[in-house]
């Protein structure tokens, strides 16, 4: 198959029948339903932009697995070249959508599976890269978009997986057959999961001798017998729902989505299975996902980034402040701080090497320097934001008061701004930076800041794993004359 397009995407979801619960309902057509459609979009763009020649460089890459051009969310990467383009990409989509377009977690899935099953393989004799190369020819011919999960609920955080009082906390092997597995769990925050054609599973954690059941990859259709979803909820969601809904939603097109993914006694056959038991080599799928993942921040929230710049600067020309020296000086902050983010995801890029498998890997001490800014300084970006776009952001009448006949001209009157920009135009602009900041994008560009690709703990961690702490010491003491 050729590459799809947005439209052949779309109408790919539509055959199949994922299983989604809403509001207590099941869903009956997922793929039309306005809070989700959104999000549906967003990905689409991933697929249109393959498309357009101006971006073909970045959207596209030539898979060394059939010698084909391939989207290159479905891409292995053979260089850091290949790294630095993925970040290049996921910023471009941030600037186009402003919103999570929620392909990256799994091909950050497919980069850290590929090599690790590779050195499965060598230590165990098993055939799980064979299976993981076969699987990787199907993503691509198909040009799917596929969920990487790794998230477990995990109940008590103070427990073991083997130890929690109720073991379907992390998702699970309950019976080893001669022709495959069966799997009962769930996996949780699980961002475009419904707009998913399959889910590539990963655990969460290091697993030890006794969490051998939990230790455990594979793929999965979206819609395979046992597997249902339940949607999340996002600040502001139900303006969706409102009849004729436009500016209030602040970014009507596009969205993203995060699920609850619920295994019931599902069936995984020998040739999708990628781990099974290997306990050792949980903690470095797990380390390996995690680096590309939160290499990834570098880019897309980089994109978002640029969009809620640009936004708090027409909010201040809106407002008529644009001239004052502080309203300069607070873009100007924004501008660095989202650069350095972009900075980081580049330098991690640049700096990375290849694994025994022939796919590279990110330098995983920068890629965890830039996730830990990432969760601190979207946060700052979106306060300056609101600071430049003033209390008229969140006070605002709806859209319908506007329209009024008799209240309307009265919101025409009190919420102008500068006289020549319509208030309409103000309205806009101030929806979206609510959106961006406290609204539905808000969960993908605030709070997955924080805690996508692990909390902050998770890469100071890491960080001090990977820092050479000693070789810093020894440095220090041979300049100051010290012997050892």
């Amino acid at each position: 198959m050729a590459l799809m397009n947005g439209e052949q995407y779309i109408e790919s979801l539509r055959k199949m029948n994922i299983k989604v619960y809403m509001f207590g309902e099941l869903v009956e057509n997922p793929v039309d339903h306005p809070m989700i459609r959104p999000s549906i979009n967003s990905v689409a763009m991933t697929y249109e932009l393959a498309h357009v020649a101006e971006h073909e460089d970045l959207m596209t890459a030539t898979s060394h697995l059939t010698g084909q051009k391939v989207n290159r969310f479905t891409h292995l990467h053979r260089s850091t070249d290949d790294l630095r383009k993925k970040v290049k990409m996921q910023r471009l989509l941030g600037q186009k959508t402003s919103s999570c377009f929620q392909r990256c977690v799994g091909m950050d899935a497919f980069n850290a599976v590929f090599s690790t099953t590779f050195e499965i393989d060598k230590k165990h004799g098993t055939k799980y890269h064979e299976n993981f190369i076969k699987y990787m020819n199907f993503v691509q011919e198909n040009d799917l978009t596929i969920d990487g999960a790794m998230t477990d609920p995990k109940g008590d955080r103070s427990l073991s997986p083997s130890q929690q009082p109720d073991p379907d906390l992390f998702l699970h092997v309950v019976e080893q057959r001669e022709d495959g597995i069966v799997v009962r769990g769930a996996k949780a925050h699980q961002t475009g999961a419904v707009n998913s054609h399959e889910h590539l599973i990963m655990p969460t954690i290091a697993m030890r001798e006794d969490d051998k059941a939990y230790a455990v990859s594979f793929a999965i259709p979206s819609d395979a017998e046992g597997i249902f979803m339940i949607y999340g909820r996002q600040s502001c969601d139900t303006r969706r729902l409102e009849e004729g809904a436009d500016i209030d939603l602040g970014n009507k097109q596009f969205g993203g989505q995060e699920a609850l993914v619920v295994f019931n006694d599902v069936f995984i056959p020998n040739d999708r299975i990628f781990l099974n038991g290997e306990t050792e080599f949980a903690g470095m799928l797990v380390e390996r996902f995690a680096g590309y993942h939160r290499q990834s921040y570098g880019g897309c929230k980089v994109g978002v980034g640029d969009v809620l710049i640009g936004a708090a600067a027409v909010a201040a020309e809106y407002n008529g402040a644009d001239k004052a020296s502080h309203i300069k000086d607070k873009l100007i902050e924004m501008t660095h701080l989202n650069e350095t983010l972009y900075c980081c995801g580049i330098a991690c890029s640049s700096e990375g090497y290849p694994t025994e498998a022939g796919n590279y890997q990110i330098d995983l001490l920068l890629a965890n320097i830039c996730k830990q800014n990432v969760t601190r300084y979207p946060y700052e970006i979106a306060r300056l934001a609101e600071d430049i776009a003033g209390g008229l952001m969140v006070t605002m009448p709806s859209a319908k008061d506007f329209k009024h006949p008799e209240i309307g001209p009265i919101c025409e009157k009190y919420f102008k701004g500068v006289n020549k920009v319509p208030t309409e135009q103000r309205m806009r602009i101030l929806r979206l930076i609510e959106n961006l900041t406290l609204g539905t994008a808000a969960v993908g560009y605030r709070t997955e800041s924080l805690h996508g690709a692990g909390s902050p703990q998770a890469q100071r961690i890491m960080i001090a794993r990977q820092s050479n702490m000693q070789h810093k010491k020894e440095l220090a003491r041979k300049i100051a004359g010290i012997d050892k």
